[in-house]
């Protein structure tokens, strides 16, 4: 979910776009594809404070259970929980705890357990009602590895995109269930491999695939190429991986998805951007239905709808972060946007 530029040596990746993009507008612009009658003007508002001054947030999750929302801290592991009607988050996972260091991706599952991507590892799942670490997973071999972003699917299987190896990763049910039996840790396999789809991008470190998105009923997964612009559709079953038709509207700079039935929304970072998009039945289409930009999402890496709420990170990374020098505004927040 950010910029994988330089660090790839130090493991410190990020995972954005690894070329330069112009500064975000000053002003509010919308650029739609389909020319909607009435162009989206986004409402924007601080919904949570983050308690710290190097929280650097990456990812945001829903609980479908209680309705309460984590984000994740990319700079230092911690994990904070939020409640509706509290506006200060609480730390839910002390940074470093499990020796994570970082932390990515985020997702809630219907059995009461957080998923939590750590780029440098895996995964690891905890039980939020206890906090207790109940299972992790590795990526191994000797292939550098940035494990990004991932999606829940109806029948309990965890999908996992890797933005330097350009695969996507399967936790099934009954993999869980086997390392919880074994002790707790287990590898995580490789289910579609999408680097020969991929474009190739001469002489730049070949970070692509950003976010992950489940269709309606789990009926298929899309991804997105963040450098490319290209989104994916991958069979959940089968593994296959197939290029979906966007109508000539490439998703450049895109990292976080959110699926809702047919919609998808789209968080663009370093545009400072959100977009809407309608997904065909099948998933081998899609039509961009609207996009809005702001600079008061400051650096934008992913989000969680709720409610009908957009609850959107807002990562600052430009500022004093991962990706340049700077002083962020602090406290860090989770924006709530309405408008798209």
């Amino acid at each position: 979910m950010t910029a994988l530029a330089a660090a790839t040596a130090a493991t410190a990746l990020t995972a954005f776009t690894t070329t330069p993009t112009a500064p975000a507008p000053t002003a509010r612009t919308t650029h739609p594809a389909a020319h909607p009658p009435h162009p989206p003007r986004l409402r924007i508002s601080t919904a949570y404070e983050l308690p710290g001054d190097r929280v650097y947030p990456e990812g945001v999750a829903a609980d479908p259970r209680s309705g309460r929302l984590y984000a994740a801290s990319f700079e230092t592991g911690a994990v904070y929980r939020m409640t509706p009607g509290r506006r200060v988050a609480e730390t839910f996972l002390p940074a470093g705890t499990d020796g994570r260091h970082t932390a990515n991706g985020l997702k809630a599952d219907r059995a009461g357990r957080l998923w939590v991507t750590d780029s440098t590892r895996g995964v690891c799942v905890y039980d939020l009602r206890t906090r207790r670490l109940l299972a992790r997973f590795d990526a191994t071999g000797k292939a550098p590895s940035f494990v990004n972003d991932l999606t829940l699917t109806p029948e309990g299987s965890a999908y996992l995109t890797d933005s330097l190896r350009n695969v996507v990763y399967r936790v099934t049910p009954s993999q869980f269930a086997r390392a919880r039996a074994e002790g707790g840790r287990d590898r995580l396999t490789v289910h579609s491999d999408l680097s020969g789809l991929l474009p190739p991008r001469p002489g730049e470190v070949p970070s692509a695939l950003n976010g992950i998105a489940a269709g309606p009923g789990g009926r298929y997964l899309l991804t997105v190429d963040m450098t490319g612009g290209g989104l994916y559709r991958v069979d959940p079953h089968t593994g296959k991986a197939s290029r979906v038709d966007t109508h000539g509207v490439e998703l450049r700079n895109a990292d976080g998805l959110e699926t809702a039935g047919n919609r998808m929304w789209v968080v663009h970072n370093t545009d400072n951007a959100l977009s809407r998009w309608r997904i065909g039945h099948h998933g081998t289409t899609a039509r961009q239905e609207a996009r809005a930009s702001d600079p008061d999402l400051q650096l934008p890496t992913t989000l969680a709808r709720s409610h009908g709420t957009l609850f959107v990170v807002r990562s600052q990374f430009d500022k004093g972060g991962p990706m340049g020098p700077g002083t962020p505004r602090t406290p860090f927040t989770i924006a709530a946007v309405h408008g798209l």
